[in-house]
């Protein structure tokens, strides 16, 4: 079984078409979602570029690969992963499948992705590297244009320097965009490997629509701002919540610009998403010439969400709320019929489900659960929960999350907890941890996810242990040896 992987940095789920969007283009990822397992809780592990992608490459919870940040905002955490770290391209060139990966890696710094096996231009950091060589001698080859910005998009921070870029206008035409750049180095890619007839796994990550939003006119004036309707949480007033969210919008300068800029970033966003449709279409439609369509399954999903102004907010952060934490998971396997899935899934999830098509034995990760017997249409016993973490961005600010039907729980050791009842507050604006009415639901969750992190054998439950009304304890939090078992019998 082949093996195509597309995958997009920082995308909101609803701006796709077949996830409910009236008004964005995205005809070849609808045509992607209905032909295969379109999964509406597919969530991932962090909401953070690095740890997201490590989590995909070895199968593991960030806290057990241990790799937590970004490398460009790194504050002291691990920047590759452990020598010894499993990962499936390993396994699958084991298989002699070919590898290849073109576009975002932002895994690590001194270990690239043919480090792991993977064919392809090398293409570190967060964003387009337009200086990149392998790209300018695309352009000079086909005689475009130089990459170039104009009427670019900021606002103002806290200590009155400017912001961080939001979006500006690309002076280029599309052929020339780094999307379209990525696509035909993947078409390429796929033609090398349909020609040598073994299986492979091509990837192809692309850069955006992670901001800023840099665009052609074509597609920066594309979606009407009138048709942009403002996601609810722009009400949000930070009451009763960590205070650290209010700092974070003040960091992207959300307030110190006008309400419409708000509304015409989110129309460029649009822009930028339906100019990745477009070169995954390009994709998807070589596929098919290749005659190849029937043998390859074909992955689809983002590394994390984005806000795009919900909760008074940009990019992503210390803030574990829908808008960056659910993403996009689409699964097209041939011979399986068309169907929407409503079980709790994962980025990490995909690690065993690639070596499961891939015939390899299982990965010895803990965190990775296949998705093939979903996509069958089984009904396997399936968790009715799902967990999520961070570990900071900027700053150390560690969090976890247990995400129920109705209810999440979030804690957050240095500030107030958070609990959120999803059917009467979808948009997570009423933080309920300390409303009495549900106090049982705060005590059920907290025990769940105190016994889940233990089971893990994540520690952050040590904090939980002396601090969160968790039950009878059956160890020693102190972790010492100095009282007696009389003694530690009459401890309370």
């Amino acid at each position: 079984m082949n093996l195509l992987f597309l995958m997009t940095d920082q995308h909101r789920v609803d701006t796709l078409g077949c996830y409910g969007n009236p008004h964005v283009a995205t005809p070849n990822l609808d045509r992607l979602a209905a032909t295969g397992t379109r999964f509406d809780r597919f969530y991932t592990p962090t909401a953070i570029c690095t740890p997201a992608r490590a989590s995909l490459l070895t199968g593991q919870a960030p806290f057990r690969h241990r790799l937590l940040a970004n490398y460009e905002r790194n504050v002291g955490y691990l920047e590759d992963l452990r020598e010894d770290a499993f990962t499936f391209p390993g396994a699958l060139a084991e298989r002699d499948y070919q590898l290849g990966l073109v576009g975002k890696w932002h895994v690590g710094t001194h270990r690239n992705a043919a480090s792991y096996g993977f064919d392809g231009p090398d293409l570190p950091g967060w964003h387009n590297p337009v200086d990149h060589p392998d790209y300018l001698a695309y352009l000079e080859e086909r005689g475009l244009p130089p990459y170039r910005i104009s009427d670019l998009v900021r606002g103002t921070t806290p200590n009155g320097n400017p912001g961080n870029l939001l979006a500006a206008r690309l002076q280029q035409p599309v052929e020339a965009t780094f999307e379209h750049y990525l696509a035909t180095r993947a078409i390429e890619q796929l033609d090398k490997y349909a020609a040598d007839g073994r299986p492979f796994y091509l990837a192809t990550h692309f850069f955006g629509p992670h901001l800023p939003y840099l665009l052609p006119d074509e597609y920066y004036d594309m979606y009407d701002p009138a048709l942009v309707e403002l996601p609810p949480s722009i009400a949000e007033t930070f009451e009763g919540k960590p205070p650290v969210q209010r700092n974070y919008s003040a960091h992207w300068t959300f307030d110190t610009m006008p309400i419409e800029v708000t509304r015409k970033l989110i129309a460029v966003y649009w822009g930028y998403v339906t100019l990745i449709d477009e070169q995954i279409g390009r994709i998807l439609t070589r596929l098919d010439e290749l005659g190849l369509t029937d043998d390859t399954s074909v992955f689809f999903t983002a590394d994390h969400g984005e806000f795009t102004g919900a909760h008074r907010l940009h990019d992503k952060g210390p803030a574990m709320y829908e808008d960056i934490y659910r993403i996009p998971g689409i699964i097209r396997v041939p011979g399986q019929e068309p169907q929407v899935r409503q079980e709790f899934v994962s980025l990490t999830d995909c690690t065993a489900t690639i070596l499961e098509l891939a015939g390899c034995d299982p990965s010895p990760a803990t965190d990775s659960r296949s998705l093939l017997p979903l996509v069958r249409g089984e009904h396997p016993n399936w968790p009715q929960e799902l967990l999520a973490e961070f570990h900071g961005h900027h700053f150390p600010y560690p969090q976890r999350m247990l995400r129920e039907d109705r209810y999440k729980l979030v804690v957050n050791p240095e500030s107030v907890n958070e609990l959120y009842d999803l059917d009467a507050d979808p948009h997570e604006l009423s933080n309920r941890y300390e409303h009495p009415e549900l106090a049982g639901v705060r005590r059920r969750m907290m025990r769940r996810l105190y016994d889940l992190l233990r089971e893990r054998g994540d520690n952050f439950y040590h904090w939980m242990t002396p601090m969160y009304d968790i039950g009878a304890l059956d160890y020693d939090p102190t972790l010492s040896s100095f009282e007696s078992s009389e003694q530690e019998g009459a401890r309370p």
